[in-house]
């Protein structure tokens, strides 16, 4: 009785910039949302909780640059000069 011989592959050295032969991409579609992210549109995932809040996109970008500008003002201007103080100095005696 004769072996049946054992089928050879052949597999052919893939190069460092191709991909490899069990990636299949013939199927793909274009991503519909890329023309958004080259505008420079940074994607953000809410939590539910926070989401409901907002009806859409605009409503939590304005809520974000208010909060953003009270950020700004209430930040320390300079590590050199110190903030001017609110507070009145005590007159010394």
């Amino acid at each position: 009785m004769k072996r049946a011989r054992a089928r050879e592959t052949t597999r052919r050295k893939v190069g460092v910039d191709e991909i490899l032969p069990e990636y299949d991409f013939s199927r793909a579609r274009p991503n519909k949302y890329a023309s958004r992210y080259a505008k420079g549109g940074v994607a953000i995932t809410l939590n539910p909780d926070v989401a409901a809040v907002f009806p859409g996109a605009r409503e939590a970008n304005e809520a974000l640059r208010a909060l953003a500008g009270l950020i700004r003002r209430h930040q320390p201007r300079s590590s050199a000069s110190p903030a001017p103080s609110r507070r009145s100095k005590a007159p010394s005696t």
